[in-house]
């Protein structure tokens, strides 16, 4: 959308906001190609007929050129013709006799190098001279504000959201688990880091099965709609179990598991309606499996010294083993079906059917890199590229020991996500 476009509708934003009705609208906001499904819903997710129709407004400046033209003719097909005409008044003239319906295409995503290019239209080329395409908005920079739009999710509430960290040690006798050395060391650091990314952290120790079930209803339960994003961090041992989404589960304390896929469940938009259209991350420090990965010869110059040593230990289900320092957890799983839940993102510490390496003194390799990452590239750079990163650095660092890891994700997520660092 133009400026010219943008500032009508800014001017006029507190008329908007008071009299819209927007669920006149979204039918032919929706035929018309102006917003999508998923950002219609997103609207109907933000409440009150005043907060979808801020959203609604603060949405529309982020469409093309001809969405101001056709929400237009929208208000003027629904009855709304008063807001027409106030909106008219400082618009320019020449509106079209047919209306066209722009083909909605994706817009580009940005690497953190092009970060300040202007992305491309979203418009077909087709569009009248007088109507200037409206170009990209660059990613902003840390500390602005930044809007929900296709290019990135909405992630300046302050606080951000919920981050709930459960980190089981101290396994009882019966289960057969041995206790996760070194597992505090993972929990502190991931407390700390989540609170400097603006989060409201809660942590919980040493949880049965159904005390995990009973923190997770707790956490779909509070009221989301003032914050942005949630997020869930499970430390313990794991193990395989049968899935149509998400591959593995994890143990408590007593031996039970809870598959991750549950997990995930007690937050979708059907048990958490206030996250719906929102990330919900869910970051796994359990082993993918019995299998210990002994990877293949590369050249040296694509592996980096690696600091593993016999304090290693994975957390998966004890497995007969000559070694008395070794423990074992998560085990593969088939592939993920549809159907798959949307802005769901789930971080495993190790591929499907690996063990997931620990050091005793040092704590866990995925979340010692994980921690690192974030640290160093949180304020500049997307989620999924920051998980990438942490991909290659434990692939790499674990390159020369005996043992490898490789991490990985399952991504549902519909948009970029920057986090927003404290300063």
């Amino acid at each position: 959308m133009d400026e010219i476009h943008k500032n009508i509708l800014q001017r006029n934003r507190s008329n908007l906001v008071k009299d819209l009705d927007p669920s006149k609208l979204y039918d032919g906001l929706l035929e018309k190609g102006i917003f999508t499904q998923d950002m219609i819903d997103e609207i109907q997710s933000a409440g009150t007929r005043r907060n979808q129709a801020r959203q609604l407004v603060q949405d529309l400046e982020t469409r093309g050129s001809r969405a101001f033209p056709l929400f237009l003719q929208c208000l003027q097909e629904t009855g709304q013709e008063s807001l027409a005409e106030l909106l008219q008044n400082g618009a320019p003239a020449a509106t079209p006799t047919q209306v066209v319906r722009p083909v909605i295409q994706p817009l580009p995503i940005t690497s953190p190098v092009d970060g300040n290019k202007p992305g491309k239209d979203v418009e077909k080329p087709e569009i009248p001279s007088s109507s200037p395409p409206g170009g990209g908005k660059p990613r902003p920079g840390p500390g602005r504000v930044r809007r929900d739009s296709l290019q990135g999710y909405k992630m300046d509430a302050s606080p951000c959201g919920y981050c709930l960290i459960i980190n089981n040690m101290e396994f009882e006798p019966h289960s057969m688990l041995k206790n996760r050395k070194g597992s505090n060391i993972d929990c502190e650091k991931l407390e700390r880091r989540f609170k400097t990314l603006n989060f409201v952290v809660e942590v919980r120790t040493n949880l049965r099965q159904k005390q995990i079930k009973h923190e997770l209803l707790t956490l779909s339960k509070k009221d989301h709609s003032q914050y942005d994003c949630c997020v869930v961090i499970m430390l313990s041992h794991g193990t395989e179990v049968n899935h149509n989404r998400f591959p593995g589960a994890v143990y408590g304390v007593d031996g039970q598991y809870v598959p991750v896929q549950h997990i995930t469940n007690y937050l979708n938009g059907q048990h958490c309606p206030s996250l719906q259209g929102k990330p919900k991350l869910f970051f796994i420090q359990a082993c993918g499996g019995d299998e210990r990965d002994m990877g293949f010869e590369v050249s040296p110059d694509e592996v980096e010294p690696s600091s593993g040593g016999m304090d290693d230990q994975t957390d998966a289900i004890p497995m007969s083993s000559s070694s008395d320092s070794l423990s074992m957890s998560d085990e593969p799983d088939a592939r993920p079906t549809l159907p798959t839940p949307s802005d769901i993102l789930v971080s495993y510490s190790t591929f499907p059917g690996y063990v997931s390496w620990r050091e005793t003194q040092s704590g866990s390799w995925y979340v010692q890199t994980l921690d690192c990452i974030l640290e160093e590239n949180a304020a500049t750079v997307d989620l999924v590229t920051m998980l990438m990163m942490v991909n290659n650095e434990v692939s790499q660092n674990s390159a020369k020991g005996l043992y490898k890891q490789m991490p990985g994700s399952f991504n549902f997520l519909r948009k970029l996500l920057y986090f927003r660092t404290q300063t």
